[in-house]
Formats: C-alpha cells, structure tokens, sequence
C-alpha cells in the first residue's frame, strides 16, 4: 500500500533488525534497515522516512550522537531505544531530540503501539496557536522575580543570596520563557515554542523533566511548588511578579 508508513530501524544486531521487520512488515508498515550511521544516512537520503527506530548503544556512533545529528537535518520522529532501565538515559535521549523511548526487552505490539502514537501526534500538530507578544510582558535585559535575578545577556540566574545558579540551556531557555509570560497558562507545546523547544521534540514528558529540574533550583520546596505552578489538563503557570531591573 502506497500510504503505509515507513519505519527505519537502526540496530547494529542483525537479529533484532529482522525480527522488527518481520514483525511490523505483517502488520502493513513498510521496513528499512541500517546498522549503523553511515547505512542510516544513506536510507535518508534516499527513502522518505516516516519514523526512525534508533537503538541506543551500538558501537562507533552511538544512538544519541546520530539522534543530535537527524534532528540537525530533520524532524522525523525518532523512538530510541535502550537496554537500559536508567531514566537518566531516557532523559539525555530525550534531550538529545527523541520523541519517545522503548526499553528492551519489549513486546513487539508495544513497539507498534509506539509507532503509531508516535506518528500520530507527528501528524496532528500543532493544537495550540502561537503565543502572542503580550503589552504587558516585562521587557529588559535583566528579569527580576522573587529575589531572584536573570541576566539574559549573560544567561545567568542570581539567587536572593547572590550566589549563581548553573543552568543548562534547556533550562536557561524555559525559564526565560515562563518569565516574559509570568502569570498566564502555557501548554507544553506553546512552552516549546517558546524555548525553542525542536531541541526537545514534540515530547510532553520532555517538557515535564525539564520543569522539574528548574523547580529544584529555584522553588524553596520543589515537591509543593510555589512559583512554577503546574495546570491541570492545561500547562503551567508562572506564578510571580516579575520586572525588568
């Protein structure tokens, strides 16, 4: 069939390889390999690629150096997927532009399911309309909010205390986002929009990780946040008075 979706599986073992081809070639999606990143660039340059199935661990270039390298290049969906069972490894795939994860050992209709979800939230956006330059939003190159101090130009926050606050540029960027809209509710995709968010893909989960870190640093008590205010059924909310200093 001439619409069915084209899967590109990336696995440097042979056997797993065949097995997902098999598995999703009977249940009508069309099937290409690679097994490794020079077969995987040369299937993008020549295939149209709906969904990339991308392992984690191969030897040489590894899943998360060729999953920074298609999203330099593209937005095809990216499902990594690992043997191991550490969140920190789902979270820097994540990060590193994946859309969702698989870990091994997994059922096969899991890793259909997966696909598909994957494919249709791919197709299906984006719901929310962009964000609207507010009149009221604090312009400056310095934000201040509850003691705390952003330097834009230097992208660097200041405690109450004085002390700095690393932060990474993920956070840097969603941070900056929640203070130029303080006070109304975003949505995970709007939040990406704003932090220029294709880094992390169209993920809600890549989102949540990334507001839990930021509340670690900057809310007194992370586990009943007062600042960065979660909303159900609808974003998050940017609860503080902020002003340019």
């Amino acid at each position: 069939m001439t619409d069915a979706l084209h899967v590109l599986i990336v696995d440097d073992e042979p056997r797993i390889r065949t097995m997902l081809r098999r598995y999703l070639a009977e249940e009508g999606l069309k099937v290409s390999e690679a097994g490794d990143g020079s077969a995987l660039r040369a299937v993008l340059q020549q295939e149209q690629i709906d969904i990339v199935l991308l392992d984690l661990v191969m030897p040489g270039e590894d899943g998360l150096s060729l999953a920074r390298d298609i999203r330099r290049q593209s937005d095809v969906p990216i499902i990594m997927v690992t043997g191991k069972g550490d969140l920190i490894d789902r979270v820097v795939g994540l990060e590193a532009g994946a859309d969702d994860y698989i870990a091994k050992p997994f059922h096969l209709r899991e890793v259909l399911a997966r696909i598909r979800t994957v494919s249709r939230r791919a197709r299906v956006r984006p719901a929310d309309p962009p964000v609207a330059p507010d009149a009221q939003a604090p312009k400056g190159e310095t934000l201040e909010f509850e003691g705390w101090i952003l330097d834009l130009p230097r992208r660097e926050l200041r405690a109450p205390d004085g002390s700095t606050v690393p932060l990474t540029t993920a956070e840097f960027e969603l941070l900056r986002a929640f203070l130029q809209h303080p006070n109304r509710v975003l949505s995970r995709e709007q939040l990406m929009d704003l932090a220029k968010g294709r880094e992390w893909a169209a993920y809600d989960r890549t989102v949540d990780t990334q507001v839990m870190r930021l509340r670690k640093k900057v809310e007194a008590d992370h586990a009943n946040p007062t600042l960065i205010k979660t909303v159900r059924g609808a974003g998050y909310l940017f609860a503080a008075q902020v002003r340019p200093v």
